[in-house]
């Protein structure tokens, strides 16, 4: 008796489900419905795949083989995503002007609207540049830098690509533009130090910025969850399941960025000042810790034992 009512209870469910399906490809971005990659998400979805395979495979596959060098190749590739982001980035600031878009609630504009069609086009751009972002992995695993591959930068590259097809299938323009726009200016800047890198140690006493990298990348994400805050908050004409979406997003993002920060910067930071103590003579139970002092005789302190210096000293 009890079972009667399971088979219509998954009726039930297949058919909201399928009604809903409907419903969103129903309020679709009609403008990009035949641009490339756009049809289906599978595309997508099976590049984003792969990239997971080469990314589980790839150490495996270059674990017996000398790395890869690649230098005028990395050369070519950071200065061309430099001059990609900077298109998006003037195409989304050229034409939202024109358009006199709103930094604060900009809801979506489905006409065919010379500058409409220009912000779509410039958000398509950059979903497509999250795929080829996706060589950055693949160069760093064919050059045997695995140490690069952490998970921040997995689930950045993968989530990127993979969640913006969903931004441009409906909501290329309005307020989709505004992190774009910011992103794309920060990949500018990113690229551009990756570049410099690439060209060799010659360029090493020009890169002294990349913490500033990191430090305008966690702005970022915090100026993205206040911009969608306050766009919940004034009810904003955009969808709202995205905008959740975005606020719950960039905070895995400032977990993840402000570890890898604290980590890079910080924690070797506060282990250089413990030893800079130690080496001052912060002598505990008598034992001078992970250092060597040099008492006035000539002779070698190590761990608190009075050595000889030896002639090869």
């Amino acid at each position: 008796m009890g079972h009667s009512g399971e088979p219509g209870l998954i009726a039930n469910v297949v058919n909201d489900t399928l009604e809903f399906y409907r419903w969103t490809w129903s309020i679709r971005d009609k403008r990009v419905e035949n641009w490339p990659m756009m049809q289906t998400p599978f595309p997508t979805l099976i590049i984003s795949t792969l990239y997971l395979l080469a990314v589980w495979l790839g150490p495996k596959w270059m674990k017996t083989r000398e790395p890869f060098q690649f230098r005028f190749l990395l050369i070519f590739y950071n200065f061309g995503m430099v001059l990609l982001n900077f298109y998006i980035f003037k195409e989304l600031f050229m034409s939202s002007r024109a358009r006199g878009y709103s930094y604060i609630c900009q809801s979506v504009d489905y006409s065919d609207n010379e500058y409409e069609v220009r912000i779509a086009g410039a958000l398509w751009w950059y979903y497509i540049s999250k795929g080829i972002e996706y060589l950055d992995t693949i160069f760093f695993i064919l050059r045997k830098k695995f140490n690069q591959i952490s998970f921040l930068h997995v689930y950045h590259h993968f989530t990127m690509f993979t969640l913006w097809w969903v931004g441009i299938k409906w909501v290329a323009g309005g307020q989709a533009f505004f992190g774009a726009h910011i992103n794309a200016f920060i990949h500018v800047v990113m690229y551009m130090y990756y570049g410099l890198a690439a060209c060799g140690p010659k360029f090493q006493k020009y890169l002294w910025w990349k913490r500033y990298l990191t430090i305008m990348q966690l702005l970022q994400f915090h100026v993205t969850i206040g911009h969608t805050a306050l766009s919940i908050y004034i009810d904003c004409p955009f969808p709202k399941w995205m905008h959740w979406g975005v606020i719950f997003y960039a905070s895995t993002f400032i977990v993840l960025f402000g570890n890898f920060y604290y980590r890079t910067y910080k924690m070797p930071k506060q282990t250089k000042e413990l030893k800079q103590k130690e080496k001052n003579g912060k002598i505990t139970n008598g034992v001078i810790a992970n250092g060597t002092s040099k008492p006035e005789n000539g002779a070698i302190m190590e761990n608190g034992k009075v050595q000889k210096k030896t002639k090869g000293e």
